[in-house]
């Protein structure tokens, strides 16, 4: 056994870590790289800031950095995202590796939308109303808590960027689905569907309730009411004053924008088909891009070819995503030196268990 599996604890960032500057940072997170060699690997989500991307071994979204996770052979994984994210790679890695999230505060609001008291409760009462013909899926942006309890009710994963086979699959399972955490993913894939909005419901945890447009017979999908904070921010208004001003700007959002937005853009899709396009469109072409900032400002630098520009002006970073810093991923490379292991992500064996059958009838689905 490692002496690193041995030594574990949840601990917060050491004063002296905020005195230094970034100059020494960069050094000593380089010389702890170095001693490390192999028996660490680091993940970088697209979102994470640059000073800690260029330490990343990988970059990527966040279900495609927890399947190279699972690829690794290395004793530590730090995952440079949030804590769903760690907790995915915890499931899908072997039970000796060990995953760290360099800041315990990089949580997502999202899906902490969905706690799994919530989740039973809100079935308890789906079930009475709409009787077994309901299927769960679950974004992969969800706590384990809430990949397990779907893993346990016949469900699945989905990705922003496998979310239409998912949904067509689950129509295939039940005639009913809910999905959960984000209604916006959930309302603008099943409507490219062609399932209408009224056909849509809205489960709303806080109130504990069912809202709904149609009669109760009619309701096809049921949203869990969550949302992401950052693809919150787009609004009409901003398609509407670049429409006005700059009408050949091409728009390209994230289908976690409301439907508003997505119906009013050119074009939406997940972090990677986003990435995907800006890489392939000609030069000199002029995009706006409705996502997170850290991307889209390192989509503008990466691409001096192209005219780009975020959706939102006045746009700010995914404050969460921003805890993990470069004092932070330093001194964990430091302790891991030493020996040490901080805040290291443990998923128990029964959450895992579940949680895993919903990944892997996603993967099952998707061949």
């Amino acid at each position: 056994m490692s002496i690193l599996s041995l030594l574990t604890e949840t601990s917060s960032l050491p004063a002296q870590y905020t005195t230094l500057s970034t100059e020494e940072l960069n050094k000593r997170a380089r010389a702890a790289r170095e001693k490390l060699q192999d028996r660490v690997y680091i993940l970088g989500h697209h979102y994470q800031k640059d000073e800690v991307i260029q330490f990343a071994d990988a970059t990527g979204d966040s279900l495609q950095l927890s399947q190279i996770a699972a690829e690794q052979t290395a004793e530590t994984i730090i995952f440079c995202g949030v804590h769903f994210m760690a907790e995915t790679a915890d499931i899908l890695t072997n039970p000796e590796q060990n995953v760290i999230l360099p800041d315990m505060r990089a949580g997502c609001s999202m899906a902490d939308m969905a706690t799994f008291s919530q989740t039973e409760r809100a079935w308890e009462e789906l079930q009475d109303v709409f009787g077994d013909t309901i299927l769960p899926l679950t974004y992969v942006n969800s706590t384990a808590a809430i990949k397990s309890f779907v893993g346990s009710h016949g469900g699945a994963t989905v990705t922003s960027s496998n979310a239409h086979q998912m949904v067509e699959w689950a129509f295939t399972q039940k005639p009913r689905l809910l999905f959960l955490p984000d209604q916006h993913l959930g309302r603008n894939t099943a409507s490219d569907l062609g399932i209408p909005l009224e056909q849509m419901a809205i489960w709303d945890p806080i109130r504990n309730r069912l809202e709904l447009n149609c009669a109760t017979e009619d309701v096809r999908v049921i949203l869990w009411k969550g949302h992401c904070s950052v693809h919150m921010n787009f609004l009409p208004k901003h398609i509407e004053n670049l429409r006005q001003n700059d009408p050949t700007r091409r728009i390209l959002v994230h289908p976690e924008c409301t439907h508003e937005v997505v119906t009013a853009s050119d074009d939406n899709g997940s972090t990677s088909y986003i990435i995907q396009q800006i890489q392939k469109a000609p030069a000199g072409s002029k995009w706006a891009i409705g996502t997170e900032m850290n991307l889209v400002n390192r989509l503008i630098a990466d691409n001096p070819h192209l005219d780009i520009v975020s959706l939102n002006p006045f746009m700010c970073p995914c404050l969460t995503m921003n805890r993990i810093d470069l004092p932070h991923l330093t001194w964990v490379l430091e302790e891991l030196v030493e020996g040490r292991i901080v805040n290291p992500i443990k998923v128990d064996q029964d959450t895992q268990h579940n949680a895993k059958l919903a990944l892997e009838r996603m993967w099952h689905h998707l061949g």
